[in-house]
């Protein structure tokens, strides 16, 4: 792991430190500048030549100012006569992009990952992408991690009983199944439709939710209204406490206030999105997950040509 150095962006900082003590390595120095008239100069402040190069962020809000500073990263690290570059992206942002949903609207994560690969990256390794088929936007290795393995262990620790797993749309059914195949729990589906961005009207329940538990899992939670909108069905449909599960907690605008006034018992996220102290202490029903160990693990499995799929072991009773 000598020839490895992990360099942390503007969005990842204590995530990578984290990694980086895992590894027994030190966080490369990076200089990363932002102009008045916010254009962004990013300069790795040591030698990168022949060295693989490991750069860690999440293009989380800001997310075009977050993309910038990886695309900028990376055309550096190319200059300076990189080996390899990976661009460790926890959440990628743009996801939601994914299709032509609407005439004339664009496909902006396949432009993300054009933009990536053409600033010079060799790999991608990413968690939970919003639609798994985004890997195929790349022309470079790319690994989609997922949580669900970890939120699965997280949950078969609080031994709960009489569970319920549900997807909060149809999208998000092959998530839900694998949660539930690890809790060895029935699945339910909540049948919604989303008329525009950010709003969601929750129309019915595929599934037998009347006196269970139930663990809503999903990739992401923006402003939360989607969410509330399930929960409010799956209460009128008879769910007794109500546990939910994302990766990416975003938590944009109103999504604080919305969890503190919902039925929620507990809000399951990962740090694959750093939550800012404001919000910890404003909401006290989060519970933080740390995805450091699985990624830092990644990291030594490229490095060593070890099968990244045996990463999701450590997360096995």
């Amino acid at each position: 792991m000598k020839e490895t150095i992990i360099f942390a962006l503007t969005a990842s900082v204590e995530l990578t430190k984290e990694i980086c003590n895992i590894l027994n390595l030190p966080v490369g120095n990076v200089s990363v500048k932002h102009f008045a008239d916010g254009e962004i100069l990013v300069e790795p402040e040591e030698s990168v030549r022949g060295r693989s190069v490991y750069i860690v962020q999440s293009t989380c809000a800001p997310v075009s100012e977050r993309l910038m500073e990886v695309l900028i990263a990376v055309d550096a690290c190319k200059r300076a006569s990189a080996k390899e570059i990976n661009v460790v992206m926890p959440y990628y942002g743009y996801a939601r992009q994914d299709r032509k949903a609407r005439p004339r609207q664009p496909i902006t994560a396949k432009l993300v990952a054009d933009l990536i690969q053409t600033a010079g990256a060799d790999r991608v390794v990413t968690l939970d992408l919003h639609a798994t088929q985004i890997q195929g936007f790349f022309n470079i290795p790319t690994d989609d991690l997922s949580a669900v393995q970890m939120i699965g262990q997280y949950f078969r620790s609080k031994n709960l009983d009489n569970v319920v797993v549900v997807s909060p749309d149809h999208g998000g059914t092959t998530r839900a199944r694998r949660l539930a195949d690890l809790l060895d729990a029935p699945m339910a589906i909540i049948d919604k439709r989303r008329p525009k961005a950010n709003v969601c009207e929750a129309m019915n329940v595929i599934g037998d939710v009347d006196g269970k538990n139930v663990i809503i899992i999903d990739d992401m939670c923006d402003t939360g209204g989607s969410l509330i909108a399930g929960i409010d069905i799956l209460k009128a449909h008879g769910a007794k406490d109500i546990y939910v599960s994302v990766t990416h907690g975003l938590f944009s605008g109103p999504a604080i206030e919305r969890i503190n006034n919902s039925v929620i018992k507990e809000f399951v996220i990962t740090n694959s999105v750093a939550l800012s102290e404001e919000k910890k202490e404003a909401c006290k029903k989060i519970t933080v997950l740390s995805i450091g160990y699985m990624l830092a693990k990644t990291i030594e499995a490229i490095q060593t040509h070890a099968p990244v799929s045996e990463v999701y072991d450590l997360f096995k009773d």
